[in-house]
């Protein structure tokens, strides 16, 4: 697959009409900054050796390595007083930048791993320094590409797919994980599990025959959970060549909203939108003249009771409205095609506990030690790797997931946790 940059990173656009184009050098986002508010540049250089300080810890030292047990979070609790990790990411922000839309802009990344940013603990402020040691890519061909080419790698590597295939059960005995049974009656039988499914789901629906000691239905339930999201996809007649890739559509209210998305669990008539345009940079992804876009609405999850064959509808129109007066003049005259996704396309189709879009929120109470572990504690041959699990959802939580369970799979190896204590002694054959 091929990766290509993309610039800027994001395009926010203020309810007042006015933009930030966020990302590049520190230079051009300095400039940015101080088209907008002159006194913050020194508080922003502040924030970005902050950043750079919690990236070295939560990311460099610790996001490869399993938290299993109270001491590998005893372990690392003074770095993580001494970063502050008991504020929230908006907080942290607060402390260096006074701009309420710059604020807004330096602290709504939580909320790519399903976060509140008022809430989220402020070591999840790291993905601003991930952004800045990397850049922002787009992969060419769509994040398809990116699953043909990992497929090509896993048959190669002589790796089963089976598709169309939904996981029924874990079958277990005597604490032990013995294969999958999956809902057209065949069963597959493993040496030890690894599932990237969302633990929630997991623990309550897959371990039919398990008696769990620690992830009970009642614990389950009291987990906070991340947001729904309602993700319209579209295809236009026209090209909108002056809209960027990437485009943040912030609406008058910011910490109310994400009460009314996260606390309160309704509906609200107001939102902020993620707006993508693939086609901006592969001209591939839509025929000649033409754009591909999806829309990405955070709503509540489906605890909110939300009648989403009602509301469906509604909101979509709703969006496509605001596109029309802000972004996209005269959209729904050029719209060719579209369909949507709702909370319940991921309950159903994705099997995620409450139709959440990322499993479980990044809450200090969630992270670590106190998130999903790596490794099971219902089934010892059983793992987890994840936006559920150690380290947390978004692209980069997701494979430093992965990388987890390599150290934790790694032939013949004897791997530690975070806090040095010795964890799985990972001499087992996966069968196929």
């Amino acid at each position: 697959m091929s990766l290509v940059p993309v610039y800027p990173w994001y395009r926010i656009r203020f309810d007042d009409g006015t933009y930030f184009n966020y990302g590049g050098t520190q230079t051009q986002i300095e400039s940015e900054i101080a088209r907008v508010s002159p006194g913050d540049v020194q508080g922003y250089r502040r924030l970005v050796a902050q950043s750079r300080d919690i990236f070295d810890v939560g990311f460099v030292q610790l996001g490869d390595k399993p938290f299993s047990s109270v001491a590998s979070m005893v372990a690392v609790a003074p770095n993580m007083i001494r970063l502050k990790s008991f504020l929230s990411v908006y907080q942290m922000v607060s402390l260096y930048i006074k701009s309420e839309k710059l604020r807004q802009v330096f602290s709504f990344q939580p909320l790519l791993v399903g976060g509140n940013p008022f809430t989220t603990t402020s070591i999840y402020s790291l993905i601003q320094h991930v952004e800045r040691q990397w850049g922002v890519f787009y992969a060419m061909g769509g994040t398809g590409a990116i699953v043909s080419a990992m497929e090509k790698l896993i048959r190669e590597l002589g790796g089963e797919i089976l598709l169309d295939t939904t996981v029924d059960e874990i079958m277990a005995d005597g604490g032990k994980a013995l294969g999958v049974a999956t809902a057209d009656g065949a069963k597959h039988v493993a040496d030890l599990v690894v599932v990237n499914g969302d633990p929630p789901f997991v623990y309550s629906k897959l371990l039919k025959g398990t008696v769990r000691k620690k992830w009970t239905d009642k614990k389950i339930e009291k987990l906070q959970y991340s947001m729904g999201l309602f993700v319209l996809y579209f295809g236009t007649s026209k090209q909108y060549e002056t809209t960027a890739h990437h485009s943040i559509l912030l609406g008058k209210r910011y910490k109310e909203l994400l009460k009314d998305i996260f606390d309160r669990k309704v509906l609200a008539e107001d939102f902020s939108l993620y707006l993508h345009i693939p086609s901006r940079t592969d001209p591939s992804m839509a025929p000649p003249g033409k754009d591909c876009m999806y829309v990405l609405c955070p709503v509540p999850n489906l605890q909110s009771g939300v009648d989403w064959q009602v509301e469906g509808p509604r909101l979509r129109d709703r969006i496509v409205s605001y596109l029309e007066e802000t972004e996209l003049p005269e959209l729904s005259k050029y719209i060719e095609a579209d369909f949507y996704v709702t909370p319940e396309y991921f309950q159903s189709e994705l099997l995620t506990a409450y139709g959440t879009g990322f499993s479980v929120q990044p809450l200090l109470t969630q992270s670590a030690y106190f998130r999903f572990h790596n490794k099971s504690e219902e089934l010892e041959n059983l793992f987890f790797v994840g936006a559920g699990t150690h380290p947390g959802a978004g692209m980069p939580g997701v494979l430093c997931s992965a990388k987890v369970l390599q150290n934790l799979l790694s032939p013949g190896s004897l791997e530690r946790d975070a806090g040095g204590n010795k964890q799985y002694d990972s001499h087992a054959k996966v069968v196929n």
